[in-house]
């Protein structure tokens, strides 16, 4: 049994956030195959070698306990993949975390990345906040309009600007910050 009982999350709107599975591999390189993810992505995802590994990495994470990523869904269609959204470099000892997300082309424009990420911090507020999870972060490169627009609508406003690291990162990121309810209490 999963100690994070995350095997299905629901959101907003009959969304679903589910695990990875290993036949999320062909709906998963045709996301990654896609202009707007080799521009904003930094991990690239090709070939079937790449997306098993990647695949592997997700279902390591939840196995170590440091990396919970849901494929994006919707109830009912569970097998049509909408993008993903993830919590990740969980450190309960300082209480903080990252999350991250992506949609596919199909997806966008359509409230699916606000309703996942709102689901994945209900979730990981609910799953976590007893053990210490006070604060997760966002990042992303300061023109992503879309992404900024995302994290202020599901309460993650602006902590700060952090300087570009090329080759990676060309450009200077913003960083947002969501408080959880405790954390928002206690404060």
């Amino acid at each position: 049994m999963d100690p994070h009982d995350g095997s299905t999350v629901t959101g907003s709107g009959g969304l679903l956030l589910r695990r990875w599975r290993p036949e999320d591999q062909p709906a998963l390189l045709r996301a990654y195959d896609d202009p707007a993810m080799r521009r904003w992505l930094a991990v690239q995802v090709t070939g079937a070698d790449g997306a098993a590994a990647w695949l592997e990495e997700q279902r390591a994470g939840w196995e170590a306990g440091r990396r919970f990523g849901f494929a994006v869904t919707e109830s009912g269609r569970e097998g049509e993949l909408l993008g993903n959204v993830v919590l990740k470099e969980l450190d309960l000892v300082n209480g903080t975390a990252e999350t991250g997300y992506w949609t596919t082309a199909p997806a966008r424009g359509r409230g699916v990345a606000s309703r996942a990420l709102a689901a994945l911090t209900d979730w990981a507020s609910t799953t976590f906040a007893e053990q210490g999870l006070e604060r997760v972060e966002l990042l992303h490169q300061i023109d992503n309009a879309a992404s900024c627009r995302v994290a202020e609508k599901c309460g993650y406003p602006l902590g700060r600007v952090i300087p570009a690291l090329p080759p990676a990162y060309p450009l200077d990121g913003h960083v947002h910050v969501r408080l959880l309810a405790r954390a928002a209490l206690t404060r």
